[in-house]
C-alpha cells in the first residue's frame, strides 16, 4: 500500500498518528490552526506527546504539515482526528467533526477512503459524516468513496502505553474497505488490530470503554461519600478490599479529561434519541460531576473546624490539569473545586508547572501563579493537592496559619493530611 495519507487535526491523537504513519507512508498533517503548524515546524509540541527528536524524525521521514486544503488534494486516505466535546448542556458538540467532514468533502475524489478516529455515538459516521461528504463532494458513498472507523486510544501523558503499543480496533463500510483499513493500521501498530464487523460496532466499542471506567469510578466516589459520613478513610477500605484477587482497583477522584468525563454523554444522547433513558450511566455521571463541589465543601468544613474564617481565607490548589504529569487541561474538574471555593469567598491561588497559563486563562478565565518554584505553603489557610504531578512530591507543606491540607489523590504523606478523598 503506497497511497498518500492526510491526517486531519494535529492534536493529542492526530500528531502521534501522523508520526507513526510517516515511517512507512507519505503523510501530510493538516490543521486549521496555523499557530499549531508553526510550533510543530519549529520542533515544539505543546501536548508533549512527541519530543523534539521524534518530530525531527517525522520530518526526516517526509512528514509535511499544512493548514491549506490544497496540500492534501492528492491524498487518497483521509484520517479525521478532531475533538468531539460536549456543550454546556452535556450534549454532543459535533461542530468540529462536521467542519472537518466539509473540508475533506472539498478534496474528496473517486476511490478515496475517509477514516474517522474521533469518539462519537454509534451510527454517527454514517448518519452525520457521510451525508456531509456526499453533499460537498458530489460523490456517492460506497460507490465513489468509502469510509472506515478506528477509534483513538491515546492516553495523554502515558509514556508506557503509546500509539503503536495499544491494540487498535478497525472497521470499514464494506468488507473490502474493512480489510484495507485493517491492513493500513496493522502496518504500524505493533500491538496488532481487531477488525470489528462494521463501523457502528467499532463506534460503540469506543464509547463504552470510557463509560465503563466512568461507572466504576462513580461507584468508588459514592463509597467515598458514604465513608466520609462514617468517618472511614476510603483508600484504607479499598486497600483492604483489594487483597481479594478479583477486586477491581479503582480509586475515587475528579473525573475530567477528553474521554471519561465526556464520552458517556455521547452514548446517552443516542440512547435517549431512541427512546431509552439510561439510568446507570447517567447516575454515574451525576455522581462524578459533583465530586468537585463535595471536595470544596469538605475543605471549608475542615477550615471551620480549625477556627478559620472562610471568607477571605487563602487557599492554594496544587494542579489544574485533568491528570498527573500531563499538560492537558481539557474538561478539568479541578475547576469545579476552585469555583466552589470562590463562591464561599476564598481567595484561591493555583500552581501547576505542567499547565500553560495562557491556555488556562483562555479556557477557564483563571490565572496561574507565575514561576517554576512552588509558592510558600505557609502563607495559606488551606492547601489542596488536586493533581498528583511527580514534582509536587518536593513541595514542602508548611504548617503556617494552622493550614488545612486536603489530598484528593492520596498522594501526600498521611501524617500531614487533614483529609483525603
Amino acid at each position: 500500500m503506497s497511497e498518500k495519507i492526510a491526517v486531519i487535526g494535529l492534536g493529542y491523537v492526530g500528531l502521534p498518528l501522523a508520526h507513526a504513519f510517516s515511517s512507512r507512508y507519505e503523510v501530510v498533517g493538516f490543521d486549521i490552526a496555523s499557530w499549531r503548524i508553526e510550533e510543530l515546524r519549529e520542533g515544539y509540541d505543546r501536548t508533549m506527546e512527541l519530543s523534539q527528536e521524534e518530530l525531527e524524525e517525522s520530518f526526516r521521514n517526509g512528514l509535511r504539515l499544512s493548514d491549506s486544503l490544497d496540500d492534501i488534494r492528492e491524498c487518497k486516505i483521509y484520517i479525521v482526528t478532531v475533538p468531539t466535546p460536549i456543550d454546556r448542556h452535556k450534549n454532543p458538540n459535533l461542530e468540529p467533526l462536521k467542519r472537518a467532514s466539509e473540508s475533506v468533502g472539498e478534496v474528496l475524489k473517486k476511490g478515496d477512503t475517509v477514516i474517522y478516529e474521533s469518539t462519537v455515538f454509534p451510527g454517527c459516521t454514517e448518519e452525520v459524516c457521510v451525508p456531509i461528504l456526499e453533499r460537498v463532494s458530489g460523490l456517492k458513498f460506497n460507490e465513489d468513496f468509502f469510509c472506515g472507523y478506528s477509534p483513538e486510544r491515546i492516553n495523554p501523558g502515558d509514556r508506557e502505553h503509546r500509539l503503536t503499543d495499544i491494540l487498535k480496533v478497525t472497521s470499514g463500510s464494506t468488507a473490502q474497505t474493512a480489510r484495507k483499513v485493517d491492513a493500513l493500521y496493522s502496518s504500524v501498530i505493533e500491538a496488532g488490530t481487531h477488525m470489528a464487523p462494521d463501523i457502528k460496532t467499532a463506534e460503540a466499542a469506543k464509547v463504552i470503554e470510557n463509560a465503563q471506567r466512568d461507572i466504576n469510578i462513580a461507584f468508588v466516589n459514592e463509597l467515598a461519600l458514604i465513608f466520609d459520613k462514617l468517618g472511614i478513610d476510603t483508600n484504607d477500605v479499598l486497600e483492604a478490599a483489594g487483597t481479594k484477587w478479583n477486586f477491581l482497583p479503582f480509586r475515587p477522584g475528579l473525573v475530567g479529561g477528553h474521554c471519561i468525563g465526556v464520552d458517556p454523554y455521547y452514548l446517552t444522547h443516542k440512547a435517549k434519541e431512541l427512546g431509552y433513558h439510561p439510568e446507570v450511566i447517567l447516575s454515574g455521571r451525576r455522581i462524578n460531576d459533583n465530586m468537585g463541589i463535595f471536595v470544596a465543601n469538605k475543605v471549608v468544613k475542615l477550615m471551620i473546624d480549625k477556627g478559620h474564617t472562610v471568607k477571605g481565607s487563602r487557599v492554594l490548589v496544587l494542579g489544574i490539569t485533568f491528570k498527573e504529569n500531563c499538560p492537558d487541561i481539557r474538561n478539568s474538574r479541578v475547576v469545579d473545586v476552585i469555583e466552589e471555593l470562590k463562591d464561599f469567598g476564598c481567595e484561591v491561588d493555583i500552581y501547576d508547572p505542567w499547565a500553560d497559563s495562557t491556555e488556562v486563562k483562555r479556557e477557564y478565565g483563571l490565572e496561574l501563579l507565575a514561576g517554576d518554584s512552588a509558592p510558600d505553603t505557609r502563607n495559606y489557610d488551606a492547601i489542596i493537592l488536586a493533581v498528583a504531578h511527580e514534582c509536587f512530591a518536593k513541595v514542602e507543606i508548611g504548617s503556617g496559619r494552622n493550614s488545612v491540607v486536603y489530598d484528593i489523590k492520596a498522594f501526600l504523606e498521611r501524617e500531614i493530611v487533614d483529609g483525603r478523598l
